[in-house]
């Protein structure tokens, strides 16, 4: 007997007329109709779970989380649910370049903004969950995440390697709202913030102090280069009530690092494209400066760091005694 939960798919698109597809695997966007014997069950606790406000929401169904977009066509209601993993995967297995890698765990005792850049689809949930999720086993310390809806199942104890550990606790904005949720958050002197996704003027601006005031916060945009996630950024910090200028000087101190991924080739793994601040942030920066310039000429900056980090060499020079 083959099930919803038993089926090998990330997400499955549910047209007007109750038909179902899932992607092919045998090109990179292709897709096959699929009718696991209890998809009907699955179909309607989708549709009943919905409030009829927010269309994106969290299904629970036998056991497993689905992460679902409700959508309105000229044909009538359209879902597409996404299947949430039981555990967070482990970030080692994920197919990130190691060289990478081993500078984004390196960070887990800095401060700053983690932005991870991306469209639908392209990973950017799970990428970011598993690296919440390693500087937890690394570090340990105290994470808070707030999410709409809650995604990866990043809530519980970790152990260390030294024998201490870390915890995560996992909520949803307090009525609707995620300015609230943040300032909660922040109350309970979190080492770790993780925000599902900057969507809202006052939440990138609140992520930005709480990434200046010593947190580490991870997050996602959407956008489509490295350089637009910092517009993007910009743009929803100025919305706040401060002035553009403010804004620039405001990302510039607080971002740690900026990634954009994309996933291709099959099966699919993370390309990252990414730009780093330096985590000193009593040392000159280049990209700290040209963030504060408002001038995001950010190309060969990101050429050069990937090419010093793909031959081992220091992205930052550690000033002499």
């Amino acid at each position: 007997m083959a099930t919803v939960n038993d089926t090998d798919f990330s997400d499955i698109y549910i047209i007007p007329d109750g038909t179902a597809y899932i992607w092919g695997r045998k090109t990179p966007s292709g897709l096959v109709h699929v009718e696991p014997d209890d998809f009907q069950e699955f179909y309607k606790v989708v549709m009943d779970t919905y409030d009829g406000e927010n269309p994106s929401y969290l299904v629970k169904y036998k056991g497993l989380h689905y992460r679902v977009e409700r959508t309105v066509t000229l044909d009538g209601q359209q879902y597409c649910a996404r299947k949430m993993p039981h555990t967070v995967p482990d970030i080692n297995k994920l197919g990130i370049d190691g060289k990478l890698l081993n500078y984004l765990k390196s960070l887990s005792s800095a401060s700053g903004l983690i932005l991870l850049a991306g469209t639908t689809g392209s990973g950017k949930t799970t990428t970011l969950s598993a690296l919440l999720r390693e500087f937890l086993i690394r570090d340990g310390g105290y994470a808070f995440t707030l999410e709409d809806p809650i995604e990866m199942p990043l809530d519980g104890t970790y152990h260390t390697v030294q024998g201490e550990l870390g915890i995560c606790k996992q909520m949803t904005p307090p009525g609707g709202s995620w300015e609230l949720g943040l300032r909660s958050m922040l109350r309970s002197k979190p080492r770790y913030v993780y925000l599902g996704e900057i969507r809202e003027p006052e939440i990138a601006s609140e992520a930005l102090r709480a990434a200046i005031s010593g947190h580490l916060v991870l997050s996602t945009i959407h956008a489509s280069t490295v350089s637009d996630a910092i517009q993007s950024i910009v743009k929803y910090a100025a919305a706040s009530g401060i002035s553009e200028e403010m804004a620039y000087d405001l990302v510039g101190n607080g971002i740690l690092a900026v990634l954009h991924q994309t996933l291709s080739g099959v099966p699919k793994h993370p390309d990252i494209s990414y730009v780093f601040a330096n985590p000193d942030t009593s040392a000159g920066d280049q990209v700290r400066g040209i963030v504060k310039s408002g001038k995001l000429n950010l190309s060969t900056t990101i050429e050069t760091q990937r090419i010093r980090l793909q031959r081992g060499i220091p992205l930052f020079d550690v000033p002499s005694k």
